[in-house]
């Protein structure tokens, strides 16, 4: 897995995915947003607190329903790479089972082991349940739905490319996550994001301040336009 500094990481995570999305769009313009970003599907369900997780992706895909039970309940394998990534990682899982979304693929016993083994956060495409306990274990959550069950439980891949709530990601790829959901930074343009994020959030703060005046008049907004 390709890394960058520490201190990259922890300058993304002082700013909010919005942010960190607009950074993105300075240092290499538009892109689609199937790349850049998560769609309306994918809610918080557990906090990471006062700043986003941030960390790489380790891609995974599932199938909660089809097939006989895996040995192990799920691969030994996936934990061990979430023990061995000696870097933050965020878990990204698809289902694929077909239907998809029908079952839970993560659940409160996985998010101990995932929070106890590093893991800073788990990106879902498909369900959670145990939120409760998902929560007691520390781990924050991203998911497009939650059901009470699930049937044979399988692991299919680790270490792929996989889609989640729109948004394509390859193993490796940085997400900053919040509670507007994952915006996703090319390790190749972590650093520059992350310093164009000061400037982002210093234009920001230019235009706030304007708009807050008390008393704010068409002439003051037509000043704001002569600005350009």
């Amino acid at each position: 897995m390709k890394t960058v500094d520490q201190s990259i990481i922890a300058t993304l995570a002082e700013y909010d995915s919005a942010t960190v999305q607009n950074a993105g769009i300075l240092v290499r313009g538009y892109i689609p947003a199937d790349y850049d970003y998560t769609d309306a599907r994918v809610h918080e369900y557990v906090s990471p607190g006062a700043k986003p997780a941030v960390g790489y992706a380790l891609t995974s895909t599932w199938t909660p329903l089809s097939g006989e039970q895996s040995d192990g309940y799920v691969s030994r394998d996936y934990f061990d790479s979430i023990a061995n990534a000696n870097v933050p990682v965020i878990v990204v899982q698809q289902d694929i089972d077909n239907p998809s979304g029908r079952g839970a693929i993560i659940g409160d016993g996985m998010a101990f082991q995932m929070a106890a083994l590093g893991a800073v956060g788990a990106l879902v495409e498909g369900n959670a349940r145990d939120i409760p306990g998902i929560q007691q274990a520390g781990l924050p959550l991203w998911a497009t739905g939650r059901v009470p069950g699930h049937g044979p439980f399988n692991m299919i891949e680790h270490e792929v490319s996989v889609t989640v709530a729109s948004l394509n990601i390859n193993p490796g790829d940085i997400l900053v996550c919040d509670a507007d959901g994952a915006t996703r930074v090319a390790v190749d343009e972590a650093a520059d994001v992350a310093k164009m994020c000061a400037e982002v959030r210093a234009k920001e703060g230019v235009l706030h301040k304007f708009f807050s005046v008390p008393d704010f008049t068409p002439a003051m907004w037509e000043e704001w336009q002569s600005k350009g």
